[in-house]
């Protein structure tokens, strides 16, 4: 792969259905805070997790090539719906680094005695075969409960993240399951990330939450580092978010990445 040295300063591309992967991008700032971003909400497409796997990847790349004529030297795909579907085919279109969101099931599995681990995700994270392959390569003596999530995403779009709806709609999620033998959840949605202190009101204090931003913001760190374009100018991340829906939801974007900053 051949990257102009010229532009190590040139802004990394996020983009997620919606403000979901406003938590990556909250992750990216903490981890790699001299970064320039963009950030694409696909909010007037979104859920994403109902949609087919050719739908997604026409969306992915739509977004992506906004993101490229905008000068972009990376994409993270904050998705894991968008990853599961279409990660294959934006890297064989683009020559600049993609990278995607893998649900965090292995150290879940690797931290979980004695229980289960519950994987909340989109129905499309869960049928799609990249998450089949995730689970062949773990210890099969663990039990995991696949728990489709569609109510939530509309909830956090509406910057909705606690509160007695929120907790309703979680324990619908999990009505098949049998929540006091979880203990620990894989939250395979970056919208999750926002519920966490919901999660463990449904679930306890004491469940295990895993999620996988930190995976992704290391992967993506460690690409720029093997291809010399990590930034280093002595100064704060520029930050550009935009959404294809309304400004409103730019609103609302800032106003999640200020929480994250203080949930995180």
């Amino acid at each position: 792969m051949v990257v102009n040295k010229m532009n190590k300063t040139a802004p990394i591309g996020v983009f997620d259905s919606g403000m979901g992967g406003i938590s990556v991008l909250g992750e990216l700032l903490r981890h790699m805070p001299t970064e320039n971003f963009i950030y694409y909400g696909d909010s007037a497409n979104a859920p994403y997790g109902v949609r087919t796997t050719e739908e997604l990847i026409d969306l992915s790349i739509n977004v992506s090539e906004y993101l490229v004529e905008q000068g972009v030297k990376a994409i993270v795909v904050a998705c894991n719906t968008a990853t599961s579907a279409a990660i294959k085919a934006l890297r064989e279109k683009y020559s600049i680094p993609i990278i995607g969101m893998e649900p965090a099931l292995k150290p879940a599995v690797e931290n979980t005695v004695d229980g289960r681990v519950a994987v909340m995700a989109t129905e499309v994270t869960l049928r799609e075969k990249k998450f089949a392959k995730l689970m062949e390569r773990l210890d099969a003596s663990t039990a995991i409960d696949k728990v489709p999530c569609p109510e939530l995403v509309p909830l956090v779009e509406r910057g909705q993240v606690n509160g007695p709806e929120v907790e309703s709609a979680i324990r619908m999620c999990f009505k098949d399951v049998e929540m006091l033998n979880v203990k620990s959840v894989v939250l395979g949605c970056t919208h999750y990330v926002f519920l966490k202190d919901a999660v463990r009101s449904v679930l306890g204090e004491n469940v295990q939450i895993f999620d996988g931003n930190f995976g992704t913001v290391r992967h993506l760190k460690h690409k720029l580092e093997q291809l010399d374009q990590l930034n280093d100018a002595n100064q704060l991340s520029n930050i550009k978010i935009i959404n294809s829906l309304s400004q409103e939801m730019v609103i609302r974007s800032n106003e999640l990445l200020k929480l994250y900053r203080v949930i995180a």
